[in-house]
């Protein structure tokens, strides 16, 4: 079905006519950049750069991350909603962090998103920044290591905050109302203030508050370990046979066909929940109240510093995707979903001139508290393991009868806790901007820790017979000297816990040099040399082999004791003690099998005794751009860049699959490398008809080596895992354009275009489930939009406008994965705005998904079923400003 939205832009009929007097309409000014790390007009540099100022993110009502995304063809996002969401460019992407807590486990993100100059990105969810008093955004596509460095693989995200302004005093407002139709009201507040305090100081502030109330309703149903249920769900994983038909086409293999799939289940009595507890309509309400704060001192004409503080909350309760089985916008959840995420951000810069050097240095350090609670229920279609946790023992471990007892339902969720603290700093030199020969080098340097503890608990755990009794023992951390936040017992229906710290740590040398052969041909050559060095410690750990009557810590992984490096390793996946034991390098799998582990048992031991220290990678990437400027109007440029992203270290890494006759069919590596990125490119510049259009553009092929991807397949593991998947191919154009025609004084239109062939050419990763001549996940063949802005005026003292804006996306999928892969249709979005200004405020009606279509604007199928994340419903509001100066 197709399926489209509006977007939060707006429409308008184009010219009223008789209206009396016109405004003159203009291209905009050209909107200066810092792309190349200078301010520079984006007209003027061969760099591919969308930047969306201030009075553009105003007339498109862009308040939070999703709002800029979908304005910017060639720029996709996924994940499950606000806080947990990553950007994607040109297609370049393997698969969206659907697990709604995946950080530690999470890849690096393949594009950087920065906030001012400090890189806020985040492995597994990027830092939802909301978009208050920014000055614009900018969006450099194809890789930008070079300047920015690891995650710039396909391109970075900048993020430009008003800065404080000296001898202005000047403060505005804005308010917002909207009401979405069948669900709940929305309203905003935004205040900005900048007081100059001398004529060498000033000072800056700004605080919002956004209330979005929800649209997705959470309806009544049931759900038993067994499957099905009040909407036919399916066959939950431990009992659906080989050959069982997903929901995204995919059948079960033999390796994933439930262990006990072909028993005789009539003597088990499955009970049946329901979320009758839980059902409410428009339950996904979000809340962002925060503010920024920054301050402006000027020493003297040459030096300057500043400093700024940030601090944001963010609330959410439900979910921000649907079922889309049931009806729109509906999901049955069986427990809360709340998150609270929180950050204070604080930078600081100092710049100025050390002769006919501009030097500036930056430092910021951001601390980023998660909270979270999610339904996982979904998690037993796909769990082998999860009855043992919730059925009697006769149910799960039977021996030669047949299953008999009873199965608690499989109502569960996952309990976080997070914190993560980043600390960054450069450096760096320009050369005079004049110069023939002009030149950016610097140095960088971040650190990123990362804490979390994720208790997943089974609701049915707690009653008495299940799981042998091994879930009434007390449960705690692997013994120290293994890392954990939380050295207590777990609480109560806490089966398994995830406590891992992990670090990221980086530095990185970079220059870009700029020669002019020519008054009119000029050639670029930029390098970056970097050093990377991720690690993780911690435990995995679960409740299993408890039924002895005390914590064995046994299976799971002592993460600690397995990335430590020291070359010994002991073995704890098994409930009997004496197979528990320490074994060291040099050792073979005979020596191990000979203690009296498994053949499976010991490669794993044999595996995990050459496990690396950390994951460690260093390098130097290249970037090279020739220019042609025939004239002011017209830029030419070819480039050749490189991009690369971090490696990570696996938490289940070691991990077989094993075959029917005890063969090992795949290992969960230890250590993800780096994947990288080629691109090239051609692009022009264009101002055309005597500056009434101008027209930009590029094409470009993208070379892909070692496509890092996430993996969930309980037939290795129950825990996510990532791999070097495959490698890809990009073809694409992208192209946009403004044009202000002279003979309709009053009109703009703004466009752009993305169209995309993505294919995998090579698959790496040994399994059937990535397949050559695949496309690649979030990469729609077409993406495009279109806005008309009408400006007229009323009077000598009033203006009055009309816009229109159209977004529409070609169908993508989620997923590189052919079992975790679901496919989105495609969408059209379409808003209409009008309003009316005078000197100091402003005042304007828009309507959102006019058409009160649904779209799904991202999705994933980790779990075996379809979970598409969509656009808020037909939505009418007002906003006003008021500015004093």
């Amino acid at each position: 079905m197709k399926r489209s939205i509006l977007s939060s832009a707006a429409i308008g009929a184009l010219i009223a006519a008789g209206s009396s007097q016109m405004a003159v309409a203009q291209l905009k000014d050209e909107v200066i950049v810092t792309a190349t790390k200078r301010s520079e007009s984006a007209q003027d540099i061969p760099v591919t750069v969308s930047a969306l100022d201030n009075s553009t993110l105003e007339e498109l009502g862009v308040d939070v991350f999703t709002d800029y995304l979908i304005q910017l063809p060639g720029v996709t996002s996924g994940g499950n909603g606000p806080g947990q969401n990553t950007i994607y460019i040109r297609g370049l992407a393997s698969t969206t962090p659907a697990n709604t807590i995946a950080g530690v486990a999470g890849l690096a993100p393949n594009v950087a998103l920065y906030l001012d100059e400090q890189p806020v990105s985040q492995p597994g969810r990027n830092l939802d920044v909301y978009a208050a008093d920014l000055e614009r955004v900018e969006v450099l596509s194809g890789p930008q290591g070079t300047l920015f460095g690891a995650s710039s693989q396909a391109g970075t995200v900048r993020l430009i905050t008003n800065k404080p302004k000296l001898g202005v005093y000047e403060a505005s407002a804005n308010f917002g109302v909207s009401f979405t139709e069948g669900a709940e009201m929305s309203e905003k507040v935004e205040a900005v203030i900048n007081v100059p305090v001398s004529d060498k100081f000033a000072l800056r502030g700004v605080f919002y508050n956004d209330n979005q109330g929800g649209y997705i309703d959470n309806v009544l149903g049931t759900r038993t370990t067994l499957g099905g249920g009040s909407t036919g769900t399916p066959i939950t994983g431990r009992f659906r046979p080989e050959g069982t038909v997903r929901a995204n086409g995919v059948p079960v293999g033999a390796l994933r066909a439930g262990f006990q799939s072909q028993s005789d289940l009539s003597g088990v009595t499955f009970l049946t929940d329901t979320n009758d507890e839980f059902v409410e309509e428009d339950f996904n309400d979000t809340n962002y109240t925060g503010f920024r704060a920054s301050a402006l001192y000027e020493f003297n004409p040459d030096w300057k510093a500043s400093v700024q503080v940030g601090r944001q909350e963010l609330e959410t309760e439900g979910t921000f995707f649907t079922d889309p089985t049931l009806d729109d916008y509906e999901i049955e959840r069986f427990t809360p979903d709340d998150l609270q995420d929180d950050y204070t951000n604080i930078s600081y810069t100092v710049e100025g001139r050390l002769g006919a050097l501009e030097a500036l240095y930056t430092g910021a350090f951001t601390d980023r508290n998660t909270n979270q609670i999610a339904d996982y229920t979904d998690y037993s279609f796909v769990a082998q393991y999860l009855p043992y946790y919730v059925c009697d023992g006769s149910v799960s471990y039977p021996g030669t009868a047949a299953p008999s007892g009873t199965c608690q339902p499989p109502t569960s969720q996952t309990v976080s806790v997070s914190n993560t603290e980043v600390f960054t700093q450069e450096l760096r030199f320009n050369t005079p901007a004049e110069k023939r020969l002009r030149a950016t080098a610097g140095g960088f340097y971040s650190d990123l820790v990362l804490e979390e503890r994720n208790d997943f608990q089974y609701l049915g755990s707690t009653a008495p017979g299940v799981a042998f009794g091994a879930t009434a023992v007390d449960n705690f951390a692997q013994p120290a000297p293994s890392f954990a936040t939380d050295r207590g017992a777990f609480p109560d229906a806490t089966v398994f816990r995830n406590d891992i710290r992990r670090t990221d740590e980086q530095y990185g040398v970079f220059g870009e040099g700029t020669f002019d052969l020519t008054e009119k041909l000029s050639l670029t050559v930029g390098a970056r040399y970097y050093d990377i060095d991720v690690d993780i410690e911690g435990s995995a750990n679960a409740t299993f082999c408890n039924s002895s009557g005390v914590d064995e810590n046994a299976f799971g992984t002592d993460i600690s004791d397995q990335y430590d490096g020291d070359g010994s390793y002991t073995f704890i996946g098994s409930c009997d003690d004496s197979l528990r034991q320490t074994f060291t390098a040099g050792q073979s799998v005979q020596d191990i099998m000979d203690a009296g582990l498994s053949s499976s048992q010991a490669q794993q031991v044999f595996n995990a005794l050459s496990a690396p220290d950390t994951a460690s990678t260093s390098g130097v990437i290249f970037k090279g751009t020739a220019s042609y400027e025939p004239n002011s109007d017209l830029l030419f440029y070819g480039t050749y860049s490189e991009g690369f992203r971090p490696g990570l270290l696996n938490r289940p890494g070691g991990a077989v699959q094993t075959g029917p006759n005890g063969s090992v069919n795949f290992t969960v590596p230890f250590e993800v490398d780096t994947d990288e990125v080629k691109n090239y490119e051609l692009g022009w510049k264009t101002t055309l008809a005597g500056n009434q259009l101008r027209f930009n553009g590029s094409a470009f092929y993208v070379d892909i080596s070692d496509l890092q991807t996430t993996i969930f397949d309980p037939s290795i593991t129950n825990l996510f895992f990532s791999d070097n998947a495959a490698d890809a191919r990009i073809y694409g154009v992208e192209a946009d354009f403004q044009y202000a025609p002279d003979a309709i004084q009053g009109l703009t239109i703004n466009g752009a275009v993305s169209i995309l062939d993505t294919e995998i050419t090579d698959v790496i990763t040994p399994t059937d489930d990535v397949v050559e001549g695949g496309e690649l996940a979030f990469a729609p063949s077409f993406q495009g939009n279109l806005t008309a802005r009408y400006t007229w005026d009323l009077s000598t003292e009033y203006q009055a406008h009309v816009q229109a804006n159209g977004v529409y996306s070609a169908e993508q999928t989620t997923d590189i994965i052919e079992i975790n892969r679901d496919t989105l249709d495609s969408y059209f979005l379409l808003g209409t705005s009008m309003g009316v200004a005078k000197d100091g405020w402003s005042a304007e009606l828009f309507v959102n998904n006019l058409t009160n279509d649904v779209a799904a604007t991202s999705g994933f199928f980790n779990f075996d079923v379809q979970r598409h994340v969509v656009a808020r419903p037909r939505t009418y509001g007002a906003r006003f400003s008021v500015r004093f100066e």
